[in-house]
């Protein structure tokens, strides 16, 4: 059975880097799972500035919508990064406002990381430390989130909250 390691935390906390520089202490190659779509030019530069941060020993798949099927026919055992959880969410719910239907697919993205023969990493937002959301669709999305979240850390092997760069590990 795989590693599966989740890392939480706010807008800029510094997830991304610190799960990046994780997945590098594995033996290459390197895959990262993408969820980002540019669909407006501010994203397409985030997503440009992502992939500079990479090097050559990583290989970058694209999964907006079906990443349990993209890791299922991974061939290796080298680590993977999936950035990240909560963009795919949003995502689904664009494809399909059931919170119940996108929650099963989180099941699968499970199942799927728990069948890699190798580490996988996830990346998520942590949402629900600020105010209550004021439209029904905003507290959907940080219910969803929620959920997904306690449900991959009850998976997961090791779950690591970054705040401000830095790493502190919840399990």
């Amino acid at each position: 059975m795989a590693e599966l390691i989740l890392y939480l935390g706010g807008a800029k906390s510094g997830k991304t880097a610190l799960a990046q520089a994780r997945a590098e202490t594995f033996p290459a190659p390197r895959v990262y799972l993408a969820t980002a779509q540019a669909l407006d030019d501010e994203m397409a530069g985030r997503i440009r500035r992502h992939q500079g941060e990479r090097g050559p020993d990583w290989s970058t798949l694209e999964v907006p919508l079906d990443p349990d099927l993209a890791l299922a026919a991974l061939p290796g055992s080298g680590p993977v990064l999936f950035d990240c959880l909560t963009l795919w969410l949003s995502n689904l719910l664009g494809e399909d406002p059931d919170p119940e239907r996108a929650l099963a697919r989180v099941r699968r993205l499970a199942r799927a990381a728990r069948q890699y023969g190798g580490p996988v990493i996830i990346v998520s937002n942590e949402v629900g430390g600020g105010i209550v959301p004021e439209n029904a669709l905003a507290r959907q999305f940080r219910d969803l989130a929620g959920s997904a979240n306690q449900r991959l850390a009850a998976e997961a092997d090791q779950v690591v909250l970054a705040v401000a760069g830095l790493e502190l590990k919840l399990k």
